[in-house]
């Protein structure tokens, strides 16, 4: 069976030259056994005919948001409901923003709003306008919601310039639609993350928390629904929006989040611990604000619980796996933390530096094991994510389809 059989793909088109491309892409899809509809904005039209894109795809080719032979006059409803996967090739700089944006005054834009599927893009542009800040923004929007960016690649380009921009080619994006529909490794699995930084107060306006933005918690979150899971995430304080189908509850201490982990871990099956937890807390916390009297100010910490250490210490628990943020040796660090805490896996998370990953979209990850270390390498903390919980995977089912387990 190919590996896009039974699989309803929506391949959305966008006015750039690359547009050529997008035949190549409904043709090679349905080559793998999918069924295709396409989906074009006004400007598409000017660079490929929708006749052309029929032809390929043996399907009506959509261009209208209202359309008067639908039975209910609403056709991007029913697309929307329709897809199981949608790919926009090329994305243009413009449809991106009015993505990021959340617009829906075309057909196409309106489909992506309406769609629970998951999306991709596949930027096409000049370099200049791929690398303007206002882009880079908008690319960091999509992905902080899930949405996978494909490319681009580097190259000449039609203008005769030469840069980042070119959409990748038809055949490397046929690859997305092959990751995920990979097995799906953790069907009929729950998987408890936690993410972000918890914060401490002091009085009502400070605090004690760290820089933490929850990119790579949320994006294992999302990985690990691709791969089938059950997912609940517990957040600490960060400004990412929840991710679709994803249970997400909010806390804000440590405290919090702790209690929240106990009432959700007896259901779990993996529990992956990203969030970075303030060891610490006041040991009193003022009503009122601080006020500068003296010079100097003597703050009392306590040691806040050991989440991680808690969940790995109880008498049936999930698969356990840590994050160790480290400034120093982050494997030897990662290591003692594994053994201390009887986890079954830890990440070694390198941070500080020109390359420290707090608030970036990209990160660094090495696993660590009593007997081994498994270099993630660079990359994406959304691709990271992929990696990460396929590993994960793996670990999972080794150790439960072991003698006695």
């Amino acid at each position: 069976m190919s590996s896009l059989s039974g699989r309803c793909v929506l391949v959305g088109v966008t006015g750039g030259i690359a547009a050529y491309k997008s035949a190549d892409l409904v043709r090679r899809l349905i080559e793998q056994g999918a069924t295709v509809r396409v989906a074009m904005t006004a400007s598409a039209m000017q660079f490929i005919s929708p006749l052309t894109l029929q032809s390929v795809s043996g399907q009506p080719v959509h261009d209208t948001l209202f359309d008067t032979d639908s039975e209910t006059g609403m056709s991007h409803i029913e697309l929307a409901r329709w897809a199981d996967r949608v790919i926009v090739a090329p994305a243009t700089a413009d449809f991106i923003a009015r993505l990021a944006t959340g617009l829906a005054d075309d057909l196409l834009s309106t489909l992506c709003l309406a769609t629970r599927a998951q999306i991709a893009i596949a930027p096409a542009m000049n370099h200049v306008m791929w690398n303007n800040p206002a882009t880079q923004q908008n690319i960091a929007t999509l992905r902080d919601r899930g949405i996978d960016v494909l490319g681009p690649d580097s190259g000449s380009q039609a203008c005769g310039e030469t840069g980042p921009g070119r959409m990748m080619e038809p055949e490397a994006l046929l690859q997305w639609f092959t990751n995920q529909t990979e097995d799906q490794l953790l069907t009929d699995l729950s998987v408890l993350v936690t993410a972000g930084p918890t914060w401490e107060a002091l009085d009502p306006v400070r605090g004690l928390t760290n820089q933490s933005s929850g990119k790579m918690g949320y994006a294992i979150a999302i990985a690990a629904l691709k791969a089938g899971a059950k997912v609940n995430l517990i957040s600490g304080p960060t400004t990412l929006p929840s991710p679709p189908d994803v249970s997400t509850s909010r806390v804000t201490t440590a405290l919090d989040m702790l209690t929240e982990v106990d009432a959700q871990v007896s259901n779990a099956d993996i529990f992956v611990g990203v969030a970075a937890v303030a060891d610490y807390r006041p040991e009193a916390h003022q009503a009122q604000k601080i006020k500068k009297h003296t010079a100097s100010f003597n703050l009392e910490l306590v040691r806040n619980p050991d989440i991680l250490a808690t969940v790995a210490g109880r008498s049936s628990p999930p698969f356990t796996v840590g994050f160790a943020a480290e400034t120093e040796e982050p494997v030897a660090q990662a290591r003692l933390k594994l053994e201390a805490k009887k986890v079954d896996l830890m990440v070694a998370n390198q941070v500080g530096g020109e390359n420290s990953p707090f608030g970036r979209d990209d990160n660094a990850l090495i696993l660590v094991e009593s007997q081994r270390e498994t270099d993630l390498g660079r990359g994406s903390k959304q691709a990271l994510a992929q990696r990460l919980v396929r590993e994960i995977a793996s670990r999972y089912h080794a150790k439960h389809s072991a003698p006695g387990s």
